[in-house]
């Protein structure tokens, strides 16, 4: 089937690369205000609407709260809706992430992720997506241009699957991807809308059958709401790996909830998301030749926490290291990704070592030699059969 595609490359950053995406998918209503790194997606998409390129509804709003409540408010009624932001912009929508949740509507955002204020910094770490990954919403972390891309695609797939039915974050990094230009084969509208196809499967506002929605619920009826939250971010790994399966199908090209390197006989792993990785596989390869049975396993769905594939992907791996680029600040360990691994492990039978490191804070640079310090750091910590207990920092002056 991926033969008979209508195929074309482009030269795009991972914002282009949303916005050809959302074009693709013949978005009814996008919501935007500009907030570096992320403002080319919206100019771009801004840009087909102009030139008739899109029939879309774009909405010129006063802030990020008043863009996802507006395509809160699409959405409801039965609208394929589109909105993107980052940093402080996530952190002013955050009170809005819990109603697009709550209200169970597909609605798809894209994130350039970007370290959150004070002091203030427009350069990128992942603390913005961190501190939304209790919101309800499916996040994805994106390493390439291409993968943004298809990922968007699968995004209205997932969510608007109707035993999901939940808003879907795609996450890619600040600069190192939204501003960095790579070949992309763009899916064109035709195929996007076989593979994803515009039909209103949530419930909705319709003059003719009124409801209310997001009504003030009683203690007798909302923790049955938020339950079933709950079973439906479960039901979205199923539908994530099968949305993944198809456009493997379709297009030539998938990517897994996680992805695999030298793992087959890794005898020590570190754990990364988005751009990060694609630096750990090169050190894993330096950390080969120097003598470190290296492995990396790049985790691309957050939200839901595919914590058996993970077991599963590091059953044979003696010590495991987690790379975050973000802090959580007064917890036991402050890796955020860091802590959920471990309570994977916790519920497997299979104990590795656990080592957390935080790294590239601010954009703080993290080179290959970096990484492979961090391997021979998990070669000892396996060889005594015991982690530091606590995150080693990266990089920092202390």
């Amino acid at each position: 089937m991926a033969q008979q595609l209508l195929k074309k490359k482009l030269a795009l950053s991972s914002n282009y690369a949303v916005a050809y995406a959302v074009k693709a998918l013949d978005v009814d209503v996008i919501a935007a205000y500009p907030i570096t790194p992320q403002t080319h997606v919206v100019e771009k998409l801004s840009e087909f609407a102009a030139n008739g390129e899109i029939n879309a509804e774009m909405i010129h709003v006063e802030s990020e709260h008043s863009a996802l409540s507006a395509v809160i408010g699409a959405s409801a009624a039965g609208a394929r809706v589109f909105t993107a932001t980052a940093s402080q912009g996530l952190a002013l929508m955050h009170e809005v992430l819990h109603i697009a949740s709550g209200m169970r509507l597909p609605i798809v955002m894209s994130i350039a992720t970007r370290a959150l204020s004070a002091p203030i910094s427009i350069w990128n770490d992942y603390s913005d997506v961190m501190n939304a990954r209790d919101t309800g919403w499916v996040i994805y972390f994106t390493s390439s241009a291409q993968e943004t891309h298809d990922t968007v695609i699968q995004a209205y797939r997932v969510a608007e699957n109707p035993n999901v039915h939940l808003p879907v974050m795609v996450a890619y990094d600040g600069y190192i991807m939204s501003h960095t230009v790579e070949p992309v084969e763009v899916v064109e509208k035709e195929d996007a809308l076989r593979y994803a196809p515009k039909k209103v499967t949530w419930p909705r506002l319709d003059p003719d059958n009124p409801v209310t929605m997001g009504t003030i619920t009683s203690p007798d009826w909302y923790y049955e709401f938020k339950y079933q939250q709950v079973m439906a971010m479960r039901e979205a790994l199923k539908a994530a790996e099968e949305a993944d399966r198809v456009f493997g199908e379709m297009f030539g090209r998938n990517y897994g909830v996680a992805e695999g390197f030298m793992l087959e006989d890794a005898e020590v792993a570190l754990i990364t998301m988005g751009a990060f990785a694609n630096t750990a596989k090169v050190a894993a390869v330096e950390a080969r030749k120097q003598g470190v049975k290296a492995g990396v396993l790049r985790l691309r769905l957050y939200r839901p926490f595919p914590k058996e594939k993970i077991v599963e992907m590091l059953s044979n791996v003696s010590a495991v290291g987690v790379v975050d680029k973000a802090i959580s600040f007064g917890a036991p360990v402050e890796g955020p990704v860091f802590n959920e691994v471990a309570g994977a492990f916790y519920s497997s039978d299979h104990r590795p070592v656990l080592a957390s490191f935080i790294a590239g804070i601010g954009q703080r640079t993290v080179l290959v030699d970096d990484f492979v310090s961090m391997f021979k750091k998990l070669q000892e910590y396996a060889k005594t059969g015991r982690g530091p207990g606590e995150s080693i920092y990266v990089g920092v002056r202390a």
